[in-house]
């Protein structure tokens, strides 16, 4: 069965590299990370590499950007022109795990955002999202821009502690399916990481 999901999120900094090391180690899939922007304490390939146990097979970026903003600005500052044609998927049928960079409409170039990649890859997307305050508003946001765009959506993911009543109205508005909750895992690791991955992940809807 083939397991070939992109990973976004309705923000930065919500947890869609732990989350995709998971799903990437659960499956034993390609990984890859089209463009990473930041590299000052690595970059998300090597943290998914250690947190999937080395389950995931890591595949070459794109384009590695030096500064932490959104990928074109980061491209900008290194004097970089993202091609579109360099984020074509990588070959192969086998299963593959892609992660976004930052959220659902961060700009890849000046009139180029990620949904719109996302269009191109045809490839069902799975969102991440916080359960803090605000995550109501961001998560329906993303779902009806995947959605304008015709992007099939497997369903969200959540990130941290249960929030009944906001997973419930996303889930009803948003008409998207519950795919589960991370909770925060405290020592992050390969071996705790795969564990909740099972316990609290529905792989039965992936």
């Amino acid at each position: 069965m083939r397991h070939r999901y992109i990973i976004t999120g309705t923000d930065t900094d919500v947890g869609k590299t732990v989350f995709a090391a998971g799903l990437a180690g659960h499956f034993g899939s390609r990984y890859w990370k089209p463009v990473q922007a930041g590299t000052e304490d690595g970059t998300d390939s090597d943290r998914v590499k250690v947190l999937s146990g080395a389950r995931a097979d890591i595949l070459p970026e794109a384009y590695v950007l030096n500064t932490p903003c959104s990928p074109h600005e980061a491209a900008q500052i290194d004097g970089v022109s993202i091609n579109v044609q360099r984020l074509s998927l990588p070959p192969g049928e086998g299963s593959l795990v892609v992660e976004g960079a930052g959220g659902t409409l961060v700009p890849f170039t000046d009139d180029l955002l990620a949904a719109d990649i996302f269009a191109l890859w045809n490839m069902p997307v799975i969102l991440v999202a916080r359960t803090l305050l605000g995550t109501i508003n961001h998560s329906l946001l993303s779902i009806e821009a995947l959605n304008s765009r015709k992007i099939p959506v497997q369903g969200i993911v959540f990130m941290g502690e249960e929030n009944k009543a906001s997973e419930a109205a996303i889930i009803r508005l948003g008409k998207v399916r519950h795919l589960g909750r991370l909770p925060f895992l405290n020592p992050l690791r390969p071996d705790t990481l795969a564990a909740a991955f099972k316990t609290h992940i529905r792989t039965d809807l992936l």
